[in-house]
């Protein structure tokens, strides 16, 4: 599963084609003919974001022109014919694992159909141009393997692998169908932030594509916050080539789920002493201040439901929740817990059942996405009626839960139609991030 430092961003590059949020009441408002919109996979000015170069990279430019930096040969991929032709010599100079290779190639042909619908007429070039800066970056980790630290701070340059993401994420969305809630609980942690308190947002997982899709919503809103959330992210997101290149660009903090803490024996204790010292890592982080971590209790992404098919957000684990709010209280630093729910399994579901071994098939679409945050929950307030700590511990957990399960369900009416259970609940108030 992936944003860069802590410094305030009032404009920039990013400010003049992040996606309008159009304002709306308490009740569900789709926005106007005639708002901003913008082509929503461009860059400022209607070109690229500048691509710079990593070491031991090789880039071809906008224009086809070749530039080699580092050992490995030009990529001459002018068309969809020689992208894979050049994929397959890799494998055949014995420079790129074969199933590597094998889910490459699935994941462009995936990747083609899905953005083809977005109906831009240039989205052949986007799709040729995004999966050749994969290849790119998969290519040059598979000759020299990037290593995670327990702390991760996303790499901006000499290559801008955060916004080589947002850039492949971006023809994904179908911002014309996509939401996001109460934006102005948004602005009140931003506000929070810039006090020097820390917030952490409790959060269902739904994709690998999970950051992009929040700091695609927010980039307009909420700049800061798009490039500075900090990310508790699972091993597989780390160790998955295919993965890799959009987790560098994020800030993570990087653990060992539950859910595959025992797959291999043998790793156990290992996986255990990496996990303490990833939170010896946001320890010193929540001292510091100003610090936005999002992190899914659950312990991975959500599921369908096997009987009839209907995702919902996976049930919080208590311990998650409750270790994260004790390191909250003990940092001597103010810190936050918000309610955060994401919908967008359409783009980039999971496999069906959880898998052990790293490379699963990415099956992927063009849908509108959601994103909504709940008023602040304060543990003192929820548990004041209980009668022991455990219950205590519980009851918190809950009612995190059941608020992003809440907020969920009207963003769910809100994408798929069904706009009657959104304009019913008052207390969430919806926004078009594009029209």
């Amino acid at each position: 599963m992936q944003a860069p430092p802590l410094a305030a961003l009032s404009g920039g590059a990013w400010a003049s084609h992040r996606p309008a949020i159009l304002a709306a009441p308490a009740s569900l408002r789709r926005s106007r003919r005639g708002a901003l919109r913008l082509p929503a996979w461009r860059a400022a000015g209607g070109g690229r974001a500048p691509r710079v170069p990593a070491k031991g990279a090789v880039l071809a430019s906008d224009m086809g022109a070749e530039e080699v930096v580092g050992p490995s040969p030009p990529l001459d991929a002018r068309g969809e014919q020689e992208l894979v032709l050049r994929i397959r010599k890799e494998v055949e100079k014995g420079k790129l694992p074969a199933d590597v290779a094998l889910n490459f190639e699935n994941l462009f042909y995936n990747y083609k159909n899905a953005v083809l619908k977005n109906g831009d007429p240039n989205a052949h070039q986007i799709i040729l141009s995004n999966m050749m800066d994969l290849f790119e970056r998969v290519l040059l980790d598979v000759e020299s393997q990037f290593t995670f630290q327990p702390y991760h701070k996303a790499i901006r340059e000499p290559f801008d692998y955060y916004t080589f993401g947002q850039n492949y994420i971006r023809p994904l969305v179908d911002f014309r169908n996509s939401y996001v809630g109460n934006i102005s609980v948004f602005s009140d942690m931003e506000k929070k932030l810039q006090q020097g308190h820390n917030v952490v947002l409790m959060s269902n997982h739904q994709t690998e594509a999970d950051p992009a899709v929040i700091a695609l919503s927010l980039e307009r809103s909420n700049p800061w916050i798009s490039e500075n959330i900090v990310y508790v992210a699972g091993d597989r997101v780390l160790t998955d080539p295919l993965c890799k290149p959009f987790s560098m660009g994020r800030n993570l903090l990087c653990v060992y789920s539950k859910k595959h803490m025992n797959d291999f024996p043998e790793l156990v204790e290992m996986k255990r002493r990496a996990n303490t010292r990833s939170l010896k890592e946001m320890a010193l982080l929540l001292r510091g201040g100003s610090h936005i971590i999002w992190i899914a209790p659950s312990g991975g992404r959500d599921r369908p439901d096997p009987l009839t098919g209907e995702w919902h957000p996976a049930p919080f684990d208590v311990s998650a929740v409750d270790n994260m709010r004790r390191l909250l209280e003990h940092s001597g630093v103010p810190g936050h817990i918000y309610p955060l729910s994401l919908l967008c399994y359409e783009i980039m579901p999971p496999p069906q059942q959880i898998e052990k071994e790293i490379g699963e098939q990415r099956v992927i679409s063009f849908h509108g996405v959601g994103l909504s945050a709940a008023e602040e929950i304060k543990y003192g307030d929820v548990t004041a009626q209980t009668q022991n700590a455990d219950e205590a511990r519980e009851k918190f957990s809950e009612t995190l839960y059941n608020s992003v399960v809440d907020q969920y369900n009207v963003l769910k009416s809100a994408i798929f139609r069904d706009c009657g259970a959104a304009s019913s609940n008052p207390a969430i108030s919806l926004s078009q991030p594009w029209r």
